[in-house]
């Protein structure tokens, strides 16, 4: 049951559940004060020591509903078996005299599990394919193709080859014995392939998930399909998270630095240098600020979604962020992006200045008019857009004086860099005034971009 408990934890991970080692160990003590015998005792021990989340709850109770719903063969009997079983007993003299011949009765002469089969012994049946099962490896399982061969290593684990051979022999001998052996076969075959597609659907969902991420990962999000907007956004909100947990708000905590060893013998003089007292050094690092541009007119808003999704997880990761969204003017949502939902602040954000006519100059104007005072030079400011100014003065002298102000200008823009400088796009004019231009056209892209920016901060 120890093994099975560890597969349960594995199979949890791959449900979106996270499990850590620590986690582990405090549900295996639990466990093993509530026993195993009460399975609805067991479950909600499990989920009060390993879900922290309602979702995870959610998704942790069916997990072990299907971790721990073992399927079992179905009792198939051959054609005429409903009829008297008298007729069992008129074929015993002929059995009796081919055992005599041989020393034995036919089951007695047959092997484990072809006595196991034929005694209809459900509960002997399901933990032989449980065990087989392990022996088998099945949690390895990552691929629907994959299905035969693991089907096949169980039943070879259960005796597979012992049993064609008793078939074999029971043909020539007591072809009745063999048809009813067949169908218990048949039922055993079905309930192998029910507990591959078990082990499929609890150990294999991780590595699918992570594939199908792995493919929207890399996927243009100007191209992304309407299917698939939802899974993106869900991929964006995983990407927040892992911000949110590898880049949390300054801790309390300082770190000590390295030991300076001059001054602590300096400090230490008076006990013969013995050093009682120790002195560290310190880097000193600048409290982060960061100011971001959203472009959310109609030439991005495709990815406009995702750029407010990301600049949302900003804020909860730095403590000083100050957000602006424009189209062919600009606003700051700070505040709706601090108060509400990535959702709710979208959809507010998009229906006050989104899917308009992009007009940068403009944009650029109403931000050096009533935000200019929020650069210092501390300041890192992230402009994401496509710098597509339909034809429009695009303000360059602005963004020169926005770059002269802050630490550094960073510009994250959705389009490939073959597009840039043609048409309306301004890029190539605006590139000259930042720091770090980068291509962010794809969900990686945009997770690299964003993690490198907040990585200076830590």
């Amino acid at each position: 049951m120890r093994e099975n408990i560890h597969r349960f934890f594995r199979a949890a991970r791959g449900a979106g559940v996270h499990v850590s080692p620590a986690e582990s160990i405090d549900a295996m003590r639990a466990v093993a004060q509530v026993g195993f015998s009460d399975r609805t005792i067991l479950r909600d021990t499990l989920l009060l020591t390993l879900a922290k989340s309602q979702d995870e709850k959610l998704a942790l109770g069916d997990c072990f509903d299907l971790f721990f719903s073992q399927p079992e063969p179905r009792q198939e009997q051959p054609e005429g078996a409903d009829e008297d079983p008298s007729q069992d007993t008129d074929q015993a003299p002929s059995s009796a005299a081919a055992g005599d011949a041989g020393g034995g009765s036919p089951q007695e002469e047959l092997g484990p599990l072809a006595q196991m089969l034929l005694s209809q012994d459900r509960n002997a049946t399901a933990a032989a394919i449980a065990s087989a099962a392990g022996a088998a490896s099945l949690s390895d399982i990552r691929y629907s193709t994959q299905r035969g061969i693991f089907s096949s290593r169980i039943l070879d684990a259960m005796g597979l080859q012992r049993l064609r051979d008793d078939l074999d022999q029971l043909t020539a001998t007591n072809p009745a014995l063999a048809e009813r052996l067949r169908a218990a076969l048949d039922a055993l075959r079905e309930a192998v392939r029910d507990t591959v597609s078990q082990g499929l659907a609890l150990y294999a969902r991780e590595e699918a998930e992570n594939l199908r991420n792995d493919i929207l990962r890399n996927a243009p999000l100007a191209r992304i399909e309407r299917r698939q907007v939802a899974e993106m956004r869900a991929l964006i909100h995983q990407i927040a998270r892992r911000l949110r947990e590898r880049y949390s708000k300054p801790r309390k905590r300082q770190r000590r630095g390295h030991l300076d060893v001059r001054r602590t013998l300096r400090r230490n003089a008076a006990w013969g240098g013995v050093p009682f007292l120790t002195a560290w050094k310190r880097k000193h690092r600048d409290r982060p600020k960061i100011v971001a541009l959203c472009d959310v007119s109609g030439s991005v808003a495709q990815v406009s979604d995702f750029f407010l999704l990301l600049i949302h997880s900003l804020h909860e990761v730095v403590d000083d962020v100050r957000s602006f969204a424009f189209s062919s003017h600009l606003i700051e949502v700070s505040d709706i992006l601090e108060a509400k939902s990535p959702e709710e602040a979208m959809a507010e954000i998009m229906s006050k200045v989104g899917f308009g006519s992009s007009d940068y100059g403009s944009s650029l104007v109403d931000f050096e008019k009533d935000f200019m005072s929020a650069l210092t030079p501390q300041t890192t400011v992230i402009v994401l857009g496509d710098a597509r100014s339909n034809n429009l003065d695009p303000r360059a002298d602005i963004l020169r004086r926005i770059s002269e102000r802050s630490k550094r200008l960073v510009w994250l823009n959705p389009e490939g860099r073959l597009a840039w400088g043609f048409g309306d796009s301004e890029m190539p004019r605006y590139a000259t005034f930042c720091s770090v231009v980068r291509q962010c056209a794809t969900a990686q892209q945009l997770e690299r971009a964003v993690s490198d920016i907040v990585a200076t901060y830590q």
